[in-house]
């Protein structure tokens, strides 16, 4: 099995809600890390998985989405707790929609919001839509 990975960063706000956890209820930022793995079996006939150039453009382009905002006022999060994880799957599954290369089995989203914490994401990859 083939791995291409890229790795970026970038600072955003949150506040947790539906529960007591202190200061992290209040707005706050995290310098968060996102690494995104792509995986599969074969490669294309340029001996690539995926082109980096095109995984570096769909990352950078979500990064900058991202940069800087409070991630309660966007509409992806309406209704839910700007935890890790619900970041962690929002952030895969739109690169997954956005990544397209037939050699693609899995979409991998690992976020760190600190040096000691990360969440991660997988999606399968359906090639046949």
């Amino acid at each position: 099995m083939y791995t291409v990975a890229v790795k970026r960063d970038f600072v955003a706000q949150h506040f947790l809600i539906g529960g007591d956890w202190g200061a992290e209820n209040f707005k706050h930022s995290h310098h968060y890390v996102i690494e995104v793995q792509l995986e599969g079996d074969s490669l294309d006939e340029h001996g690539y998985l995926v082109d980096i150039v095109d995984i570096e453009k769909h990352l950078g382009d979500l990064v900058a989405y991202y940069r800087d905002q409070t991630l309660n006022d966007l509409p992806e999060f309406n209704g839910l707790n700007p935890s890790i994880e619900h970041f962690a799957r929002i952030l895969c599954t739109t690169l997954a929609s956005r990544i397209q290369a037939s050699t693609l089995k899995f979409v991998t989203v690992k976020l760190w919001e600190n040096e000691i914490a990360w969440a991660a994401y997988k999606l399968t990859v359906d090639n046949d839509q």
